[in-house]
């Protein structure tokens, strides 16, 4: 599939490997191995790059604009090194950064938010805007983690999981809009 302005780099003999149905925005950056799933939207400015591990994007998930995404190879001590594995229908807020950490099912990183390496975060669970999520940190599911270094704010109650998933239901079907708006689909 022809994807405009779009810049898509094998490395190491991996190439990124995204489903039909993925919206990736013009400058965005892709290298090596990657992962998106169907319906997942990485938009405007993002780099993904999977030159030392890899990086895995689930189903109906966004990565938003000026996001950038990393991971770290296996080390002495550590064979499994640090890969990004983002879950389903999660949602990631402009400019966040994360490296070599875990987002599950339904996750939320707010904008320019930083998860490091090994750094978990729940399903139904929220790291705030503006925060760093340390190395190894654990966010449990439905909490909401804020500060610099991230700490337990408080638990999510049922309205802002809902919220949260309204906004992944927004960006899967705004991504289709900007797809046709930029001939990639």
């Amino acid at each position: 599939m022809h994807r405009p302005g779009v810049t898509i780099v094998p490395i190491h003999g991996r190439a990124p490997q995204i489903h039909d149905s993925a919206f990736i925005a013009p400058g965005c950056v892709i290298i090596g191995d990657v992962t998106i799933g169907a319906d997942s939207s990485v938009w405007y400015n993002c780099v993904l790059r999977a030159d030392t591990s890899r990086i895995v994007i689930g189903a109906r998930t966004n990565i938003q604009d000026g996001s950038v995404l990393h991971c770290d190879p296996a080390r002495p001590g550590d064979p499994d090194g640090a890969p990004l594995i983002v879950g389903d229908d999660v949602l990631v807020g402009h400019m966040a950064m994360l490296h070599g950490c875990r987002i599950a099912d339904r996750g939320f990183v707010g904008l320019g938010a930083i998860a490091m390496n090994k750094a978990v975060i729940g399903s139904d669970a929220m790291l705030a805007a503006g925060a760093m999520l340390t190395e190894g940190k654990v966010i449990a599911d439905r909490e909401l983690w804020g500060g610099r270094p991230a700490r337990k704010m408080r638990d999510l109650d049922d309205m802002a999981i809902a919220g949260m998933r309204m906004g992944v239901a927004h960006y899967a079907e705004n991504a289709k809009a900007h797809a046709a708006a930029v001939g990639g689909l």
